[in-house]
């Protein structure tokens, strides 16, 4: 009667052997498949990163080309117009403008635009937009862009007459710019 008492544990300590030991072995077969299949991924993420590293490379180059186009083509553009300029500048005279605007204005003042405020005159500047044949040579639609790109309190402003004055500014047309003006409302034709 012992003896069955220690065959029943001894054949399952057994069986649980073989068990363990196969179910070992299995998972030992699927693990190396598994490295094998992550090495294969990761070989082919080193030639995908190879590629787009010539890839992006090739766009650098293109890229550099393109700027030292466009570099050349500002550069061709600036000597043309500086060709095409006339001989003499002309001249601000202070005096003329401070008789028919009846107060002293300063050169390249903007604020002497109608419909242009000291914080409008400061994003122009900050656009690069210095003086008013800058202005004047500024398109209506750069002007809105300038504006709205300030924010909602500066879209309701219409810019649309102020490179045409800014063209008289700079021409020196100062008893034109002061007549037009009257018949503007806040720099918009009525």
């Amino acid at each position: 009667m012992n003896l069955p008492c220690f065959l029943i544990p001894a054949l399952v300590g057994l069986i649980c052997g073989i068990l363990g030991y196969l179910l070992g072995k299995m998972a030992s077969d699927t693990g190396t498949t598994d490295v094998d299949s992550i090495q294969d991924d990761l070989d082919s993420c080193n030639r995908m990163n190879s590629q787009l590293r010539l890839d992006m490379e090739k766009l650098r180059t293109q890229l550099n080309e393109q700027n030292k186009a466009k570099a050349s083509f500002v550069t061709e553009t600036i000597v043309s117009s500086e060709i095409n300029q006339p001989a003499e500048p002309i001249l601000f005279d202070g005096a003329a403008v401070k008789v028919i605007f009846g107060k002293k204005v300063n050169e390249n003042d903007l604020k002497i635009i109608e419909g242009i405020g000291p914080k409008i005159e400061e994003l122009f500047k900050t656009s690069g937009i210095l003086t008013w044949k800058a202005l004047s040579e500024t398109s209506v639609d750069r002007c809105r862009e300038i504006l709205n790109k300030a924010g909602e309190r500066f879209q309701i402003h219409d810019p649309g007459t102020w490179p045409r004055q800014a063209k008289l500014c700079y021409e020196g047309k100062w008893q034109e710019l002061k007549d037009w003006q009257a018949t503007l409302d806040g720099g918009r034709e009525k």
